[in-house]
């Protein structure tokens, strides 16, 4: 009988032994790139903005009250959905502001995202100082140098950039703050929505030429999102809850040059893994099923000033709604944490085949 027992114990203490090993291996393997570089605006900003001289400031609450850390510049309750995707990447850390970023930590990726920014220099310029695309990229640079002195030599920096995401989402603010604001800028009236579509395309492909310049080989860029079904832009609608159609269909017009950009890049850079995430369609399908996603709020925001809480994004000390899971839109014009998270997760591993072109970025990573 004692033997029999031993001979059980044995046989099930070996699969538990094997199975508590596999779950260790998974808590500590390490991400499924080096690093994660992360270019935009305040969709995904994490604090680059909080000493500069800017209105287009989240280092207050009630943003970051559901953070881990509290506020830290992030336009939201909580996770940005770079934070989403930094994680189902495998990092075990959020990626750093460039702001914050030095040392070795760099070789793990850094965030230069800046809320206000543009791909056009003078986009957001209403709001104070801001770091637009072309600085981010030359904030790269820099980063890039310190690479090189870290481990030693161009090549060994090279080949540690190549395997690295970069994530590139600039656009929106090109729209919601220049092109829709002809009492301070002249691009309304330079440019009719087709030409000025082509004109951000041309600037961003030069932009995006100099990240490839200097390493960046998996780029995933994405495409803006219906900033027409923002509870800002419902707040000027007739009922508050239609979407206004006419600048959706402008920005429609951007994302299908960036499309086409994807391919031109793909066919024409040597080693170049560029890939498109539609972002666009992606809140499309959770404005149409949001039950399916936990939402019952979509108009309004969960904390703000005026209609619908989407003429001023939220100040300081105000009190937040408190089903913030349930709300889509966290501001007047940024998603919740809990939208932020399913769009992440959508742009790491598509649920529809429209979501991200011509693959996701978990596939992105594997090549």
């Amino acid at each position: 009988m004692g033997s029999e027992q031993k001979r059980w114990s044995v046989m099930h203490v070996l699969p538990l032994i094997l199975i508590l090993k596999m779950v260790s291996f998974e808590v500590n393997a390490d991400p499924q790139v080096p690093c994660y570089f992360i270019f935009g605006d305040s969709l995904v900003d994490n604090g680059n903005n909080n000493r500069i001289g800017s209105l287009a400031r989240a280092d207050y609450l009630p943003y970051g009250i559901d953070f881990p850390s509290g506020p830290t510049g992030r336009f939201c309750n909580g996770k940005t959905i770079v934070d989403a995707v930094a994680k189902l990447l495998g990092f075990d850390d959020y990626i750093p502001p460039y702001a914050n970023a030095s040392g070795r930590a760099i070789l793990n990726g850094v965030n230069y995202a800046s809320a206000a920014a543009g791909i056009r220099d003078e986009t957001g310029k209403q709001l104070g100082a801001r770091i637009s695309f072309a600085g981010q990229v030359n904030n790269y640079k820099n980063t890039v140098s310190q690479v090189v002195n870290i481990l030693g030599d161009k090549d060994s920096a090279a080949n540690h950039l190549r395997k690295c995401i970069h994530t590139v989402g600039l656009g929106s603010n090109d729209y919601i703050n220049n092109y829709f604001m002809p009492n301070y800028y002249q691009t309304s009236r330079q440019y009719t929505p087709e030409q000025y579509a082509s004109v951000l395309i041309r600037q961003y492909s030069e932009l995006l030429r100099e990240l490839y310049n200097y390493g960046a080989r998996k780029l995933a860029l994405n495409g803006i999102g219906q900033i027409g079904c923002v509870p800002n832009a419902l707040s000027q609608s007739q009922n508050g809850t239609t979407c206004v159609e006419k600048v959706n269909s402008v920005i429609k017009l951007f994302n299908s040059e960036l499309i086409s950009l994807v391919n031109n890049f793909n066919r024409d850079l040597p080693d170049a893994k560029f890939i498109y995430i539609n972002n666009y369609d992606i809140f499309q399908d959770i404005i149409n099923n949001p039950k399916a996603y936990g939402f019952k709020v979509t108009n309004t925001g969960c904390c703000g000033v005026g209609r619908i809480k989407g003429q001023i994004t939220c100040v300081p000390g105000q009190t937040p709604c408190q089903n913030r899971d349930e709300h889509l839109f966290w501001d007047a014009f940024h998603p919740s944490e809990a939208a932020n998270v399913i769009v992440g997760r959508r742009s790491y591993s598509a649920q529809s085949r429209s979501d991200a072109y011509p693959m996701d970025i978990r596939q992105l990573a594997k090549l």
